[in-house]
């Protein structure tokens, strides 16, 4: 019986020890999929300026690849992907990041000046876009 209530104490320790956090608090996932997120934008609302795919999808695979190696799973990894609330949540930082950066919804310059700001500075946001 001792042996028992030790093992049953060891057990429910290491799994409080080793519970995963949610996948949007490990901030270099959430920040790469908001860069992304920004980035996407810009380029669908500014004409000037197109994506860089093969780097998107090269930040795609290393952040996927660092999730796993956190220890989530592809179905958590898609499960945040997929989620309407994340999805909001990233659409709400975005349009408060953008809004702080000039960019005015109705005009598509505003997005290309955000965008050529980027790319200026070599953020991974700019990392991410190119000027046609």
């Amino acid at each position: 019986m001792r042996n028992l209530i030790i093992t049953l104490f060891i057990v429910m320790s290491a799994g409080g020890v080793s519970a995963k956090q949610n996948l949007r608090d490990v901030r270099a996932v959430d920040d790469a999929v908001f860069d992304v997120a920004v980035a996407d934008e810009i380029r669908k609302k500014c004409p000037d300026i197109s994506a860089r795919v093969i780097k998107a999808l090269s930040l795609y695979r290393s952040v996927r690849a660092h999730a796993r190696s956190l220890g989530f799973t592809d179905d958590e990894i898609d499960a945040y992907a997929d989620s309407d609330q994340e999805k909001a949540r990233m659409r709400a930082k975005g349009e408060a990041y953008m809004n702080a950066n000039g960019v005015v919804a109705s005009d598509p310059q505003s997005y290309c000046a955000l965008g050529r700001k980027e790319i200026q500075k070599s953020s991974r946001i700019g990392s991410l876009l190119r000027i046609k």
